[in-house]
């Protein structure tokens, strides 16, 4: 069988998960969930629409945190840099092979790119794009061509495949010698509604060099493949979204009671079930809450709560919100929930924010400047990197870089002054490794201002006074040294009116 046709899958079956808000809490119900796979095909593990209808479209809460978490990371900027032999990234430079991250479309800008490469990982755990020109060229064969371009590829239309030596035909997921060959993309054939994926519709295999696949998150149950943060708090997100709308029908319905009714001793037993059946209809369940009571036959109510304040709603809700952002990985005083306010301090805030760059943002933009490689144009050595010196979310790390700056530069001149090589001590205060001093004193202080043996200035009259003999130098009495004559000479005195006689 040729590479195409095993790429292709014509005999093969794959999987398809229900859609994300459809799901009951009892996973077994779903065995193939948590391994959506068939032979060497994986596909997505969630719904992306469900997620975007069911969290992103219509709980404020998610909508908040994936908002903070695209507007700080939009604000990159990459750059080109060279790692040394140890390791360490070298200086930061723009070369004409990524200026198609500045304008990755027409109109386009490199915050858009980044947008969406947030939003597509944070509702499906991985963003794909790839590269095309106006020749209609794709992947690398589109490289400085009329037109160039990045497009985006929605994430629930690729599929991953993967193939391994051992069993070309059928491999499998966990060989050890399996890889991933290709990624399938599957747009809905024109005229079919958006989402489904009709028989007609034509794949567009793309092989891994041309494809950015950034997947910042890894789903446990896969091998290749990134999960969305919105996964563990599924059940969060829901009962967040039932309190909300709880306290909506509160505030619609006149902010009426909840009631228990009691029946009269008189009812029989299938009169008091059909009884029960009736209210359960009419009145039981968030739609139907607090609605109205109309009761005949001898029944009694009774009052279980009066208010929202006996729920303890605010502490409920808050929780809720609190988990949800500690998924996201942005504090809640930095989304602006109600617990995090509540201990808003402006130092409180610092240090949010320091934690949101440190711990969320910037290894973020690490493995992103790793996937857009595979989009640009780099020569073998270069890699990209963000330049943060312009973001203002990061503006009190400036502050502290100065400071580093700062202490770097008294231990260099502590160095040198103590004798060692200029270019050595600097090496000593960017690696803070001491080796380096090694071999590079030169056996002189800044003090000495004549070499070892030929004494010292007199203040007063400028003339060299006589060397120790035991330091090597010309003794008391005997004959100057030629370079004692060269330094023995009395400094000029200035005289009155700046002229000197």
């Amino acid at each position: 069988m040729t590479l195409f046709r095993r790429l292709t899958g014509a005999r093969r079956k794959s999987w398809a998960q229900p859609e994300f808000w459809s799901l009951d809490d009892d996973v077994t119900r779903w065995p193939l969930i948590s391994a959506s796979m068939s032979g060497s095909r994986e596909d997505i593990g969630n719904d992306f629409e469900g997620y975007v209808q069911g969290a992103y479209k219509s709980s404020g809460v998610v909508f908040a945190c994936i908002l903070a978490r695209q507007l700080a990371f939009s604000e990159a900027r990459f750059a080109v840099c060279r790692y040394g032999l140890d390791g360490r990234p070298g200086d930061l430079k723009y070369t004409p092979g990524i200026e198609l991250l500045s304008r990755p479309w027409s109109n386009g800008t490199i915050g858009e790119l980044l947008s969406r490469m947030e939003l597509d990982v944070s509702l499906a755990g991985n963003f794909y794009a790839t590269t095309v020109d106006d020749l209609g060229r794709i992947g690398r064969a589109a490289r400085g061509g009329p037109g160039e371009r990045i497009v985006r590829l929605r994430p629930d239309w690729v599929t991953i495949i993967i193939g391994s030596r051992k069993d070309p035909e059928d491999a499998h997921p966990y060989d050890v010698t399996a890889k991933v060959i290709a990624y399938e993309y599957n747009p809905p054939a024109a005229g079919t509604q958006w989402g489904v994926i009709s028989d007609q519709q034509q794949s567009l295999l793309l092989l891994p060099e041309d494809v950015c696949h950034y997947s910042p998150i890894p789903d446990p149950s896969m091998r290749y493949r990134g999960m969305s943060w919105l996964t563990p708090i599924v059940n969060e997100v829901k009962a967040d979204k039932a309190a909300t709308k709880h306290k909506l029908k509160y505030f619609e319905l006149g902010a009426s009671p909840k009631m228990a009714v009691a029946l009269d001793k008189e009812i029989t037993g299938p009169q008091a079930r059909e009884f029960a059946e009736l209210f359960k209809e009419q009145h039981q369940g968030v739609d139907n809450a607090y609605k109205t009571l109309f009761l005949a036959g001898g029944a009694t109510v009774t009052t279980v709560g009066s208010d929202l304040s006996q729920l303890d709603f605010k502490t409920t809700q808050g929780a809720g919100e609190t988990r949800i952002a500690a998924a996201s990985g942005v504090p809640p005083i930095i989304v602006g929930l109600s617990e995090g306010l509540e201990s808003a301090t402006y130092s409180n805030y610092g240090q949010a924010r320091r934690r949101f760059a440190d711990n969320t943002i910037r290894p973020l933009w690490r493995m992103a400047g790793v996937a857009l490689e595979s989009l640009v144009s780099l020569k073998k050595p270069e890699h990209l990197r963000v330049d943060d010196r312009d973001i203002a979310f990061l503006r009190e790390d400036l502050s502290d870089q100065a400071a580093i700056l700062a202490q770097q530069a008294a231990v260099i001149r502590q160095l040198v002054d103590g004798g060692f090589d200029p270019d050595a001590s600097v090496k000593v205060a960017k690696s803070m490794n001491v080796d380096e001093l090694i071999g590079n004193h030169s056996g002189l202080l800044s003090v000495q201002l004549l070499p070892p043996g030929m004494g010292q200035f007199d203040p007063e009259t400028g003339e060299v006074l006589p060397g120790d003999p035991a330091m090597g130098g010309q003794p008391a009495g005997g004959a100057p040294s030629p370079q004692q004559q060269a330094v023995s000479q009395p400094k000029p005195r200035p005289q009155p009116g700046g002229a000197n006689q």
